[in-house]
């Protein structure tokens, strides 16, 4: 799935988006991010990318400095900027690939389910946009699904690059082809190593989470 239509796939499903954080077999393992991120980002100026409905959005402010939550689908970033923060983010409209320098620099970054619809091709591109962002030595926590056998969509389809894709359904019976990449821990390790001053990764049931320093 192309950028375009992904971000027209969050666009027509903002409403129902966090529905998938209700499902009660995730609920131990989302208590657990609920309580991991927030602390690790205490005091620190965060750029967060893909930020949707805001849902973790709320979460970091609690404890962040400043937070700027981007997003390149306006319909779920306005979901996001009608709930109440105790301290308000600044919300913009940006490219995940071409984060504009307009932003400015932060010492911190977050990712939330976002890395599992970027295509392997452009990884890189990716981490490129963000890490222009960061100050050296800036910490970095990006979060997404695992794949999981009775509780994830099953995949479709597999590309001769090795994307993984999946059929979700929107309200009224319509499925819409979705990117969705579910990489191991030693992928991650291996994408992340050279950028980076030391990588942990976590696995959880449900989830996993990486945490790592900016060179």
């Amino acid at each position: 799935m192309e950028s375009a239509e992904l971000v027209d796939y969050y666009r027509r499903r903002a409403a129902e988006y966090e529905a998938i954080f209700a499902k009660p077999e995730r609920q131990s393992d989302l208590a657990r991010l609920r309580q991991i991120v927030p602390g690790r980002l205490s005091d620190a100026r965060v750029l967060e990318i893909a930020c949707g409905t805001g849902y973790w959005t709320m979460l970091i402010a609690e404890t962040a400095a400043s937070i700027v939550a981007t997003d390149l689908a306006e319909e779920p970033m306005q979901i996001a900027q009608s709930k109440a923060y105790s301290r308000m983010p600044a919300f913009v409209v940006a490219d995940a690939y071409a984060l504009p320098e307009t932003l400015g620099r932060f010492n911190a970054a977050f990712a939330g389910f976002w890395w599992s619809h970027v295509p392997l091709a452009r990884l890189e591109e990716f981490l490129a946009s963000l890490h222009a962002r960061l100050e050296p030595g800036a910490r970095v926590l990006m979060l997404d699904n695992r794949y999981a056998d009775g509780s994830s969509t099953p995949i479709s389809e597999i590309d001769l690059d090795g994307n993984t894709f999946q059929l979700r359904p929107l309200a009224g019976g319509s499925a819409v082809r979705v990117l969705k990449n579910f990489p191991s821990e030693a992928e991650l390790h291996a994408r992340l190593s050279p950028h980076a001053i030391s990588v942990d990764v976590q696995l959880l049931e449900y989830y996993w989470l990486v945490e790592y320093r900016l060179k």
